[in-house]
């Protein structure tokens, strides 16, 4: 979850509240404990706000990403260890880092600020992405937070210059027979020329390997890669993606963002800059990115538009739910919070709402956009990314549920949205974050709010 840092002991404490909360036959809910105190960690107030969190499915440790330190916790809260990542000498300017050459530019203490926070289970290790030094990443133990790597050697090392806590997302996708990938979607803070926006890297056994966090694909042509191409900022100049969630089902990898767009009101022959909310999906064996596709997601309720994306989460639909939906039980539904309006990113309205997507059914609406693409219908409606509006091209194509892209019609945007199904709305205290699961068959959701609160 990225969350403002008001909010991260919520998302600690949800553990604690399902022990402590049940429901009674009548639906009333029963305090099984009701004076007992929430357990809290605060950390030392000079040392910085807490950035991410990851919680051990396995033993239930909880691992805390901060500023210049990492830690690990016990489920009560306990501090079992902790591993220093920074402060050191840096200089945002400096690419490649003055650890692979001399830098010009005056060097000054950085806080290291962490922007990824990762468990890999196969390699018992913690993934931590830092801010220093264009953001390299350390490989920690699990079991004792002692550094296994840290690559920086070469410039894919490199991921993402920006020193924001919210800037990153990574996705791991496991194999049993072969080394995981390891997905990174990041911000680019205008350096297109140095970072793509998104990637897929090599996540080797060996965390002091050459390969680690190379790309897993790349010659002269092709890579498993996007960039965000020069041209883009000339048309918006503060052009970006923010990437909220990722995770992985089936076949694919998908990010869930946020992005600037130039549109024309109705009536106007001006445009404007607006942020629409976009899902982004990936074949996991796709090495070339041809099966790139985005979606534009949003939720409306009463007449009232909600599309600035705040958080996601996927769960389970549960056999009620799915019920309700048409759906099965085990099948993925996205828990999403939107706050109103489209324009204003950095200081979103209060008015907010939770919206549910049924997986499926947005793959089912990609589907259909591919099949239309190979009939060389429309264009590939990807402004940012092709500039001008490229034709599609006909070919005599079969799309079924698992297809993975041709260098043709690629990358491939969807014009219209996909809108999700409001279930609650908050009007005064904007919810920031969601988390749910399913418990006897019922779909329960966790949302934080800008206060502080948390909602069940």
């Amino acid at each position: 979850l990225i969350m403002s840092p008001a909010m991260w002991k919520w998302t600690c404490l949800v553990s604690h509240l399902l022990l402590s909360i049940t429901v009674s036959p009548l639906g009333r809910q029963q305090p099984l404990h009701p004076k007992r105190p929430f357990v809290t960690f605060t950390g030392d107030q000079a040392e910085g706000n807490f950035n991410h969190l990851v919680v051990d499915e396995r033993t239930g440790h909880i691992y805390l990403g901060a500023v210049n330190r990492i830690y690990k916790l016990s489920t009560d809260l306990k501090v079992l260890v902790t591993h220093q990542t920074g402060p050191d000498e840096d200089n945002p300017k400096c690419y490649p880092p003055r650890i692979v050459q001399t830098c010009n530019e005056p060097l000054t203490p950085t806080n290291n600020i962490n922007k990824m926070l990762l468990i890999d289970y196969k390699e018992n290790r913690l993934i931590a992405c830092g801010s220093l030094y264009q953001g390299i990443c350390k490989l920690l133990r699990l079991d004792d937070l002692f550094k296994l790597g840290e690559p920086f050697h070469k410039k894919e090392h490199y991921l993402s210059g920006v020193n924001e806590s919210g800037s990153v997302f990574g996705v791991i996708v496991s194999y049993s027979n072969m080394d995981d990938k390891l997905f990174i979607a990041t911000a680019v803070d205008g350096k297109p020329e140095y970072f793509p926006t998104i990637s897929s890297r090599k996540l080797t056994k060996n965390s002091e390997a050459d390969g680690m966090f190379a790309y897993v694909f790349h010659d002269e042509f092709v890579a498993s890669m996007i960039k965000i191409p020069s041209d883009t900022f000339t048309i918006i100049p503060d052009f970006d993606i923010y990437y909220i969630y990722g995770f992985s089902s089936g076949n694919f990898v998908y990010f869930l963002t946020l992005q600037p767009e130039m549109i024309s009101p109705p009536g106007s022959t001006t445009k404007e800059q607006v942020y629409t909310s976009k899902l982004v999906r990936l074949c996991k064996e796709d090495t070339a990115f041809n099966s790139y596709v985005e979606v534009p997601i949003g939720c409306e309720k009463n007449g009232v538009e909600y599309r600035l994306l705040q958080a996601a989460y996927l769960s389970k639909a549960g056999a009620i739910l799915a019920r309700s939906l048409g759906v099965g039980p085990e099948d993925d539904i996205l828990f999403t919070v939107f706050s109103k309006g489209q324009k204003r990113k950095m200081k979103s309205l209060d008015e907010s709402a939770l919206c549910i997507f049924v997986l499926k059914k947005i793959n089912d609406r990609i589907k259909d956009r591919l099949q239309s693409c190979y009939r060389g219908e429309g264009t590939l409606d990807l402004a940012w990314l092709k500039v001008k509006d490229i034709p599609c091209s006909s070919a005599l194509l079969t799309i079924d549920d698992n297809f993975c892209g041709l260098d043709m019609n690629a990358p491939l945007g969807v014009s219209s949205m996909v809108r999700g199904l409001p279930i609650f709305t908050e009007d005064g205290d904007r919810m920031t974050s969601v988390i749910a699961y399913v418990y006897k068959n019922h779909s329960l959701a966790f949302v934080g709010t800008k206060s502080g609160k948390l909602k069940k």
